[in-house]
């Protein structure tokens, strides 16, 4: 990835202000772009834009292809016509604090069905051609998407596994059968997707416009509960019954001696090589659609990861396990080109992960709150700060800055931050600002 120094903000659009209990791609997001245009930003990074998942994650979607439509505007929706004004009156009281996705999900639903009933009722032509063209378009992913979601809300949200065996396993007859009744809800999820992806877009164009770029997420695995997991087995270490033969997770280390147990399902990357690594270059031409460059989620996984056998507890007995490497990238790069994309080279690196990410030209990361530690000379102080690196104040892992210095930094690390910048703290977040600025 190649670009000139410049400078930008990392919010998910979740977090814009608004009154419908969570940000949203309407007003609010427009007017952001317009203020990080004049404030001379010139990128907006923003977390995996698909629909949450457990614990209200993008880290663990139920798809890696659709949109999360929680992010719909409402006032967007009004300009259209699929709402009126009195459908976004008595909007619930949400906290002004933190997003209630328990209360939001639902309350946008019913908005959303509101807007379809409309839409299925009387269809303006250019929408009804707009939404035509839009399933034509994405049908490597939409369906298997659609169906999927209207199948897991009609068992009462079971994960696929715990579907019937027909439809848990996708036969053909079962699938057939159960859509004469329910292709409907399967053309809702479709709409809801044709929402998400025209109101993203022209956001997206409005940021071109305004010269701001976006930087994207992508995770390296998916949910086992994932619309990709169940429409294409062959290409992760399943049985014949759709059960994990091993899961992703880390080794045990000083901060927990158990490890982290993730639970996604790891690849079968021999079965995505032999099919030219079609679904990932199909993955990530769907995310390139929405972004302008992409940062790789735990990009050591693509050198080696940790596999732990599926039903162990803890991660303690897991291997480690060789990834795909160079091969991968090269098959991206021969069918897509060139891919801005920076690594997140954060954690225990290898000499063997960074080789792969300076051959592959790509950034790595930098995090100023993890720069502090007295006891050792960290890589993240300004002074070791390489080129072709993006330097952060912290992440969507992190504290925000003030919360760090105030209540998760050690007195020893207060101390030192302080003598470093020069600075009594009480702007903390301003002088981390200015010291990313400047390194």
């Amino acid at each position: 990835m190649t670009s000139t120094r410049a400078c930008g903000v990392l919010l998910h659009p979740t977090c814009l202000p608004g009154r419908f209990g969570v940000g949203d791609l309407g007003p609010a997001a427009h007017g952001y772009l317009e203020w990080l245009a004049h404030a001379g930003a010139r990128w907006w990074q923003v977390l995996p834009l698909n629909p949450a998942g457990l614990g209200a994650s993008p880290y663990a979607a139920p798809s890696t292809f659709a949109g999360n439509t929680t992010l719909v505007s409402p006032e967007l929706l009004r300009d259209e016509g699929l709402l009126e004004a009195g459908d976004l009156a008595g909007v619930p009281e949400f906290s002004p604090f933190a997003v209630e996705f328990d209360r939001v999900a639902p309350y946008k639903r019913a908005l959303l069905e509101r807007a379809f009933e409309r839409f299925a009722a009387r269809p303006p032509v250019a929408l009804a051609e707009g939404f035509e063209t839009f399933r034509s378009a994405n049908g490597v992913w939409l369906r298997d998407w659609a169906l999927f979601a209207a199948l897991r809300r009609s068992s009462g949200e079971l994960p696929w596994w715990e579907w019937p065996d027909k439809l848990a396993l996708r036969r053909p007859g079962a699938i057939a059968s159960w859509l004469g009744s329910h292709e409907r809800a399967v053309r809702f999820e479709e709409f809801c997707q044709f929402l998400f992806f025209s109101q993203w877009h022209a956001l997206r164009e409005r940021a071109h416009a305004l010269g701001v770029r976006i930087l994207g997420d992508l995770p390296i695995y998916v949910a086992r509960d994932s619309a990709e997991v169940w429409a294409n087995r062959e290409l992760f270490r399943l049985d014949a019954r759709g059960r994990p033969l091993a899961v992703a997770g880390v080794p045990p280390d000083y901060f927990s001696p158990t490890g982290q147990l993730w639970g996604n399902p790891v690849y079968d990357w021999e079965a995505n090589e032999a099919s030219g690594w079609a679904w990932w270059v199909e993955r990530m031409r769907a995310v390139y659609a929405l972004v302008d460059a992409v940062r790789l989620d735990h990009f050591r996984g693509f050198v080696a990861y940790w596999e732990v056998p599926f039903g162990e507890k803890t991660a303690v007995n897991g291997r480690w396990v060789p990834g795909p490497g160079s091969r991968l990238f090269a098959a991206l790069r021969g069918a897509l080109g060139e891919l801005p994309l920076v690594a997140e080279d954060l954690g225990v690196i290898t000499e063997e992960v960074t080789a792969l990410r300076d051959a592959e030209g790509l950034p790595g990361m930098a995090v100023l709150q993890f720069a502090f530690d007295p006891k050792e000379s960290s890589l993240f102080l300004p002074y070791r700060h390489r080129r072709n690196q993006v330097v952060y104040t912290g992440t969507h892992d992190n504290n925000t800055t003030l919360g760090w210095f105030l209540g998760d930094a050690s007195p020893a690390e207060k101390e030192f931050v302080r003598r470093y910048l020069g600075s009594d703290g009480r702007e903390i977040h301003w002088d981390m600002i200015r010291l990313a600025l400047a390194s």
